[in-house]
Formats: structure tokens, C-alpha cells, sequence
């Protein structure tokens, strides 16, 4: 039997041993600051990788954290263009839901809601919002249920947008969207559509050349949505008025057509006229 070596690293041998290729995990116990993200999200089939990394730090960070363009441009160096098209991807997945809100004041402020696992939380409220069979009791009195209030349809908030979504595959039958990405890409045209662009012009850049291999059609038109997002107009210049047309009116002495602000008077000529008879 051949003589063992005691101070030998058995565990990482076994490791290497073992990996025929591809990697390899090294685990250690992490008993704080870890944030539990799910394969769901990092293995994400359509998700570009700066959207599923956006996605992590997202979920890592506390209540309340700014999560805008402007906050995470600063944080990150993938750019401002990237980040907001990262964070369209998050939205049309349904990672990420930003809704609008009125505050108590009357200004219109964007919430945003993270959701860790869209697929549980959806299951979870179709299965609340499911009708509760009364329970047979052997008093007839039952207690009064309070109504849900249902969630703001952002369809209804933005009819134009979502009618100029649904009809694009009229254009090109790849684009054809679920009601479920109508809604979430209705308030980006939104904002296309309130910075004054016409709605022809919004679907002739969300159908112009297309790429060949267009499997996502969601993702394309969320990123197409924000890197090709127009400026607001500028005012329009306020036009100074007009002066007063003074009237023509007939001359008292010789009635020779002249300007003059009051009915009655003499030209000028016949003025002089007049003043040098007087002299």
C-alpha cells in the first residue's frame, strides 16, 4: 500500500480531479450581507446580461434606495443609454413596475416596485383574487368581506399607446405582443407620444429596419423605446403684438385722404396753412 502524504490539500485534488471542464464552485458560508437571487433571473434565457445584473443589484439594495437612470449612471460606468434600456428589459419581464402617483400636493411622482420572482407573485395573486366559497355555518350570519381594489390598468391610462402597440404587427406580424407587454410598454410611448412626436412617426421608428433573427419582440421596441427617446419641444416664442393701424380719414379743409388717430382734423398742410394765415 502506497505511504500517504497527511499534509496534502485532499479536498482541493478532489476538486480538480472531478472538473472535466467548465467551472467550478468554491463555496463558503455567508452568515451576513448576502442577498438570495434566483436562477430564474441570472440563467434568464432572453435578458441581456447587463438587464440580469442590473436585476441583482437591484434586488440586493434596501428599501426606499434610488434606483434611477441619473443614480445608477453614477454608480455604474455602463452609461446612461445602457442602464435605462437594462431597466425597460427589467419592466417588460415584469421585474421591475414603475407606477404613476399623485402626491398630496398634486405633482405626478414614479414609484417603483422590485419583484424578486414575477412568476410566484403573480400565481400568488391570481390565487387571492380567487372567489372564496362560503363556509356553511350553522348561524345564517355572515361576515361582510370588504372589496379589493383592483390595480390601475396602465391601458386605460394610455389608450393611444396601447391601440399604437397592439396594431404594430400589422407592419410586421413578428411584432405581435401579449396584452401582458402592450401594458408594460404602453407608458414609454406614452412619453413619445407626450413630447409631441405624431403617431406615425413613433411606428415608423419602432418597425424600421428591423433585424432578420428578431426573436423578443418586447425587449427590441422597450430598447428602441428608450435610446430613441426624442426631447421635449421647446416653447413655442411668444409673438409680440402688433402695433395699431392708425385710420385714414378725410382732410376738413381740403378733404384730402391722411392718418390721423381723431375724426375731424386737418392734414398737415393744410395746418401750416392755417397757422401761417393766423401769423
Amino acid at each position: 500500500m502506497a505511504e500517504q502524504n497527511p499534509s496534502a490539500p485532499t479536498r482541493a485534488l478532489s476538486l480538480v480531479r472531478r472538473s472535466v471542464g467548465g467551472v467550478t464552485h468554491v463555496r463558503e458560508c455567508q452568515p451576513n450581507r448576502y442577498t438570495i437571487v434566483g436562477n430564474h433571473l441570472t440563467q434568464h434565457r432572453d435578458l441581456s446580461l447587463t438587464a440580469i445584473g442590473l436585476g441583482a443589484h437591484i434586488q440586493s439594495l434596501p428599501d426606499g434606495a434610488s434606483i434611477d437612470i441619473r443614480t445608477l449612471a453614477e454608480r455604474f460606468p455602463e452609461g446612461r443609454d445602457r442602464i435605462a434600456a437594462a431597466l425597460r428589459e427589467l419592466e417588460a419581464y415584469g421585474y421591475l413596475e414603475r407606477v404613476r402617483e399623485r402626491t398630496p400636493d398634486g405633482r405626478m411622482v414614479t414609484r417603483t416596485v422590485s419583484y424578486n420572482h414575477p412568476e410566484a407573485t403573480r400565481t400568488r395573486r391570481a390565487r387571492e383574487t380567487q372567489p372564496v366559497q362560503p363556509v356553511r355555518e350553522p348561524e345564517p350570519v355572515r361576515p361582510v368581506r370588504e372589496p379589493r381594489p383592483e390595480p390601475a390598468d396602465p391601458e386605460r391610462t394610455h389608450p393611444a399607446a396601447a391601440a399604437l402597440l397592439a396594431t404594430l404587427r400589422r407592419d410586421d406580424d413578428r411584432l405581435l405582443l401579449s396584452e401582458r407587454d402592450v401594458r408594460r410598454l404602453a407608458p414609454a410611448v406614452a412619453d413619445w407620444l407626450e413630447r409631441g412626436a405624431a403617431p406615425d412617426a413613433v411606428r415608423r421608428t419602432l418597425t424600421a429596419n428591423l433585424p432578420p433573427d428578431l426573436r423578443h419582440p418586447a425587449a427590441f421596441l422597450a430598447h428602441r423605446l428608450t435610446a430613441l427617446l426624442p426631447p421635449p419641444l421647446p416653447a413655442a416664442p411668444v409673438s409680440s403684438p402688433r402695433p395699431a393701424v392708425v385710420p385714414l380719414r378725410n382732410c376738413n379743409g381740403c378733404d384730402r385722404a391722411f392718418r390721423s388717430p381723431t375724426p375731424g382734423a386737418r392734414c398737415r398742410d393744410c395746418r401750416h396753412a392755417a397757422a401761417s394765415v393766423a401769423a
